[in-house]
């Protein structure tokens, strides 16, 4: 089993011994998630560390999704409790790039590839996404790579 997943494991022992409604029900999805991924594809199989943020990264994005959903939407109790479990599904993630470490290893990707101009964005992604991992949402990398390439 993964470190992550054990890790997940206690805290949801130590949630549930502590009544801590929040953090119960965000790692028992964040936990069902993962035994989902697990037993998809062919056959079912223990996931990595890599894999597990991977699948927390996704859950994270679905509440910061539903937050913004339900805030537009007046349900300002609801986006609230939507951002009580992205906080604690951060908890679980690796800190985020800032502007000036993503820029930088954007640069270095560009460097790398010889990369010019827009077209050859899929280029520039195909070696970045791997340095990146789980540390900023990809639509934000997406962004940022088609600004320099443009620029």
């Amino acid at each position: 089993m993964s470190a992550l997943k054990d890790r997940l494991q206690a805290d949801l022992t130590a949630a549930m011994k502590a009544r801590d409604e929040v953090r119960m029900r965000t790692i028992r999805m964040a936990l069902a998630a993962i035994n989902v991924a697990e037993v998809a594809g062919e056959k079912a199989r223990e996931l990595s560390d890599d894999e597990v943020i991977k699948v927390l990264t996704k859950e994270a994005k679905k509440r910061r999704e539903a937050a913004t959903a339900f805030s537009d939407a007046g349900r300002a109790d609801r986006a609230q409790a939507e951002l009580d479990e992205l906080a604690v599904l951060e908890e679980y993630l690796p800190a985020q790039l800032s502007d000036e470490e993503l820029n930088k290893l954007i640069d270095e990707a560009i460097a790398e590839t010889g990369a010019q101009g827009p077209k050859a964005m899929g280029q520039v992604m195909k070696v970045l996404t791997p340095r990146i991992a789980g540390r900023a949402e990809g639509a934000r990398v997406a962004q940022a790579v088609r600004a320099r390439l443009s620029g």
